[in-house]
């Protein structure tokens, strides 16, 4: 089982998370296994989808350690044991809850709070978040995060929402330390078609920009 540092040092090297938000569970095993495929291994799964746990334990029993499985979407402490328990490496949030971040200290996992203002930003990270989901970032763009980070630039911050191929460089230009990606990688009709080849090219794509950008660093 890797320990807490390890996870971290992982997520900030892939940079890229992507996020998995369905109306039915069905299919998102399938989908992680396309996504590892096009070469993202950081992968989020939502506790909106139905079934979220269970998907959460077949991914992490037939996956194994292929890929670095996140819980989203966690609001309170009792899910974020049980997401724990289901297998989950690290927790992410739309928000802050101490308690959250008190329990994922607790059993040794990276805990990704959800903030938007300076203020939010702030408290979120003084209560122990490893990384501070800026949420929802599409409304306000690589603008707010840029302004953000010029004070607070010891603040590790990932941009969710709004995160595109055609956004993506501004997002880390602007200091994001990496990014979530949701509806612009899980696009609703290839859900719907069962088009997996489709979501691991497009998983491929923002790999190799990713890349690109790094090199170009």
């Amino acid at each position: 089982m890797p320990q807490h540092h390890e996870i971290l040092a992982r997520l900030l090297q892939n940079r890229l998370v992507g996020i998995l938000r369905a109306n039915s569970g069905e299919l998102l095993v399938d989908v992680c296994r396309a996504l590892i495929a096009g070469g993202m291994h950081c992968i989020e799964i939502t506790m909106t989808v139905p079934g979220a746990l269970r998907i959460l334990e077949q991914a992490r029993a037939e996956l194994g350690d292929q890929m670095l499985l996140g819980a989203g979407s966690v609001l309170d402490p009792e899910t974020a044991r049980l997401v724990i328990l289901a297998g989950a490496d690290y927790i992410v949030a739309p928000n802050t809850n101490v308690e959250v971040i008190q329990l994922a200290k607790r059993y040794g996992k990276p805990i990704i709070p959800g903030a938007f203002t300076p203020t939010e930003i702030i408290h979120a990270w003084q209560s122990g978040a490893d990384i501070v989901k800026l949420f929802p970032s599409d409304p306000i763009g690589p603008a707010y995060l840029k302004a953000i980070k010029g004070p607070l630039p010891q603040i590790r911050i990932m941009p969710t929402g709004g995160v595109s191929l055609d956004t993506m460089a501004e997002f880390f230009n602007a200091g994001a330390c990496a990014v979530g990606i949701g509806s612009t990688l899980l696009k609703k009709e290839w859900l719907d078609n069962k088009n997996l080849a489709a979501i691991e090219a497009e998983a491929r794509k923002y790999v190799e920009l990713e890349r690109s950008l790094r090199s170009g660093c």
